[in-house]
């Protein structure tokens, strides 16, 4: 499918208040990704919009049937997936893995920073950057599988996706474990940056009052990965 393609800008200055990542997060990855097999909703259209002092951006996405599989990104109930929904994901998170870019999700300055404030060690070494969804929770995943929001994608540790999911699962035990199962680069060497991002990231989030049911079990994941 061709790229939709906006309406050009016409107010002096719009690119200064209408650029970067996220603005242009869906476009890149309709470029880039397509529909991933049917696991990503097309972009069909884009408007954008400026008055003298807002800009705004208007996107057509193919409909997705499917509820999302939680109203929180935190999940909050257990599920029964089939295998063929962990294969899909995997496999999905393969191909976007597999894609070169520039897009930074994950900056290394931020890793440097983060990682020591909130977990107390230095930020591990990152032995593979990737493409990444970069927000990978529950209420970004449907069954059958369709991975929503793609705005903020780009590179980060190789594994970040998984540690994302996991730790948006911490609240249930034994789909927490199936994550890893169908992840194993959590745990490994490979993977350790990534949990480590992941982990002071959302620890950065329960400093500011948000994700507060997931701060114990951050905690205690923080210590395992002290230990590593």
């Amino acid at each position: 499918m061709p790229r939709p393609t906006p309406p050009p800008a016409n107010r002096r200055g719009w690119e200064d208040k209408a650029s970067g990542k996220l603005w242009d997060g869906a476009l890149d990855a309709q470029d880039v990704f397509g529909d991933l097999d049917g696991r990503r909703p097309a972009l069909l259209a884009v408007h954008d919009a400026v008055d003298d002092t807002t800009a705004y951006r208007t996107e057509l996405s193919a409909r997705v049937d499917q509820p999302v599989l939680s109203d929180d990104p935190v999940l909050q109930r257990d599920l029964q997936l089939p295998d063929s929904w962990w294969q899909d994901l995997a496999g999905t998170l393969e191909k976007v893995a597999a894609v070169d870019t520039d897009r930074i999700a994950v900056r290394e300055q931020y890793m440097d920073r983060a990682i020591p404030e909130f977990l107390g060690i230095p930020a591990p070494a990152v032995t593979c950057w990737t493409a990444a969804h970069s927000d990978l929770h529950w209420a970004n995943v449907t069954a059958p599988l369709r991975i929503l929001d793609w705005e903020g994608w780009g590179r980060a540790p190789e594994g970040f996706d998984a540690a994302t999911l996991y730790a948006y699962t911490l609240l249930q035990e034994n789909i927490a474990a199936r994550v890893r199962t169908a992840f194993p680069i959590l745990g490994s060497p490979a993977g350790l940056a990534a949990e480590a991002t992941v982990c002071a990231q959302l620890l950065q989030t329960v400093s500011r009052g948000d994700n507060l049911p997931l701060e114990d079990r951050l905690r205690a994941w923080s210590e395992e990965l002290r230990r590593c």
